[in-house]
């Protein structure tokens, strides 16, 4: 916003109405027994609804695009955490989102207990986070091999670190990645 650019910020699943109703139903604390396949395709299906009707058409309009969680957390809560196969969740995922991919993937890491902690005190728990302390532990080394294989996409932040340590890294991660956008589109400009 301080560049003069209006970023459209998205949580996912949700910011559709089918994917929120998507989110309501996977994050209920009183849903039992949904397997961990189904619970897969139900945030593909948010994801491709949201990708569909708000990120593709933003990025078509030129509009930068925050989102809250995206496909890789699917591999890392149903792949990781759930044991579902990632090559096959992956394949699932690029179906979704037509292949669509972000430009820069910002993981904030804590030790688990920490991460709970924090949630507990901001809301309530819901399906997800009531999961084993083992669970999230599969979850967040899911999240940080995925880190590993794309380092060119991911940036890992220590998020034990004093909230404005933690924005000022988000903020210069954010800052670079927008420099070279804006470079290239400036250059391409002076091309044409």
């Amino acid at each position: 916003e301080t560049r003069g650019l209006r970023p459209l910020c998205l949580r996912e699943p949700g910011a559709t109405i089918v994917s929120e109703r998507i989110r309501d139903l996977l994050l209920d604390p009183d849903l039992e027994g949904l397997g961990a396949r189904a619970e897969a395709l139900l945030f593909c299906a948010a994801r491709a609804e949201l990708v569909a009707n708000r990120i593709r058409p933003a990025l078509q309009a030129g509009q930068i695009v925050l989102c809250d969680r995206y496909a890789d957390s699917t591999l890392a809560y149903q792949g990781y955490g759930r044991g579902l196969p990632v090559a096959e969740l992956d394949v699932v995922n690029r179906f979704a989102t037509g292949g669509l991919e972000p430009d820069l993937t910002l993981c904030l890491d804590v030790p688990i207990e920490t991460g709970l902690q924090r949630k507990r005190v901001a809301s309530e728990t819901n399906r997800m986070e009531a999961e084993s302390l083992a669970f999230h532990e599969r979850v967040r080394q899911g999240f940080l091999e995925l880190a590993a294989r794309q380092p060119e996409r991911w940036r890992v932040i220590d998020a034990t670190q004093a909230p404005h340590t933690v924005a000022s890294a988000v903020r210069r991660y954010v800052d670079a990645i927008l420099e070279e956008a804006l470079g290239n589109e400036t250059d391409h400009k002076h091309r044409k």
